[in-house]
């Protein structure tokens, strides 16, 4: 929990709320001249029975010792403010640069708010701002998810969101907080950036600093790992990304159309293509099923729940075309292999500047539907059928769409560097390495 003020109508931590009510004399309390303005928000950031019973005392104990005060708990008009600071100081860090892609404001938020991300269920966070002269000057999530910990036997607390100013101080200032964190609950390390878990963006970039990041992906300036090295970080996994180019579908490698063809004869397969979203939905559930079965064994892996499964449908089916995305099932009807594909949002983001309205969603709609560039998302193929070819035949039929909606270039997400099987996909077309990046973690 964190203890807040409001001051000229900006929202300022002053102190953990376990520092009220001490004596002058203790050193603990908060002085006087702190609280003037006498007006109090109490922020929630866990989830137990003694978080909620210090939520109930405190507006009492408040009022006990500054009758005239007034205690507030957070709607979401202030939730939005007070990261909103966060979004201002990453706006301000990369204003003028042309590489940056500004993600969704309203699903950064949501991300980080207990009361609208079901992951909550499993997890705890603290946020954390950093001020210098009376300036946001840099951000962090401090999170533990409790999967990780007790199924995985992991005791890490993780950090994301981090965006700092080229300022030591404010990195060293902010992660000792995410380590007082990870100490209070007895974790080992401290790992980041990443998320609460596998579906959300994850790792600093390292190379590729002169390229867009896409609307799954971190931006950052080549400082950052410089500070994490300085502070003793060693890199703890790599991810390697790719960029495909795409050329005319009769002119591609013979071989993979005939392959494709046989691996379809051969395994009794059937490619399913879908013209609307409401017949992809029948099969969401099952993709993710075969998320978990596709990468359980890679070591930053925690298995999907169901909550995130739905919370996910709802965030991001809006961005989905269905023409993009494509399923293999056996003769059983079984779901064996997908892809899912997304027209580049990059300049799309750029141009609304993380701001979703009526003007806006033009731009989206035209990234969806007018674009030459495209991001391959997610593929799933089932253990039993990894190493058989399956996904010549998702590629094959791709080739097809991408000629067909004028895309020329392909960029893949980050694939951790250990997971050679899906490198060796691109194997067969003209590509190049042209991103790396790398979470980075310690002992606490």
């Amino acid at each position: 929990m964190i203890f807040w003020r409001i001051v000229d109508n900006r929202v300022l931590p002053v102190q953990e709320v376990d520092t009220l009510g001490f004596e002058e004399s203790e050193g603990m309390r908060i002085p006087d001249d702190y609280l003037h303005e006498q007006e109090f928000v109490i922020m929630r950031a866990c989830h137990g029975i003694g978080d909620y019973g210090i939520i109930s005392a405190m507006p009492r104990l408040l009022k006990q010792k500054y009758p005239n005060c007034g205690v507030f708990l957070p709607s979401n008009t202030l939730y939005k403010k007070l990261w909103g600071s966060g979004n201002k100081i990453v706006e301000s860090i990369y204003k003028n640069n042309p590489y940056w892609v500004p993600p969704l404001i309203k699903d950064e938020i949501e991300t980080l708010d207990p009361s609208k991300n079901p992951v909550y269920k499993n997890s705890a966070a603290k946020l954390f701002l950093a001020f210098k002269h009376n300036k946001v000057v840099g951000r962090v999530a401090a999170i533990i998810n409790w999967i990780e910990v007790k199924e995985i036997k992991k005791r890490k607390v993780r950090f994301g969101w981090y965006d700092v100013i080229d300022d030591l101080e404010v990195s060293k200032s902010l992660l000792d907080k995410v380590i007082d964190f990870g100490k209070e609950n007895k974790m080992k390390i401290i790992e980041g950036p990443v998320g609460f878990s596998n579906l959300d963006k994850a790792g600093l970039l390292i190379e590729g600093f002169d390229e867009c990041n896409t609307i799954i992906t971190l931006y950052n300036s080549p400082y950052y790992s410089s500070h994490l090295r300085k502070l003793n970080f060693k890199i703890a996994a790599k991810w390697v990304e790719y960029e495909i180019k795409i050329d005319d579908f009769e002119s591609s490698p013979e071989r993979v159309k005939r392959f494709s063809k046989l691996v379809m004869e051969r395994y009794k397969l059937t490619l399913l293509n879908f013209k609307k979203k409401n017949e992809i939905l029948p099969y969401v559930d099952q993709m993710f099923k075969l998320l978990d079965q596709t990468y359980n064994q890679l070591q930053t892996y925690i298995p999907i729940q169901d909550y995130q499964i739905t919370n996910y449908k709802k965030r991001f089916l809006k961005f989905v075309n269905p023409d993009y995305i494509k399923c293999i099932i056996d003769e059983e009807g079984k779901l064996i292999c997908f892809s899912i594909t997304m027209p580049s949002f990059s300049q799309a983001l750029k141009k609304i500047n993380g701001k979703i309205s009526i003007i806006n969603s033009f731009h989206l709609l035209k990234a969806m539907y007018l674009n030459n560039r495209a991001s391959f998302y997610l593929i799933g193929v089932h253990p039993e059928y990894q190493n058989k070819g399956i996904t010549a035949i998702i590629f094959n039929e791709m080739q097809k769409l991408f000629n067909k909606k004028n895309i020329t270039t392909v960029e893949t997400n980050p694939e951790l560097e250990e997971n050679t099987a899906i490198q060796k996909l691109w194997k067969n077309y003209e590509h190049r390495l042209h991103k790396r990046r790398a979470t980075f973690k310690k002992n606490i």
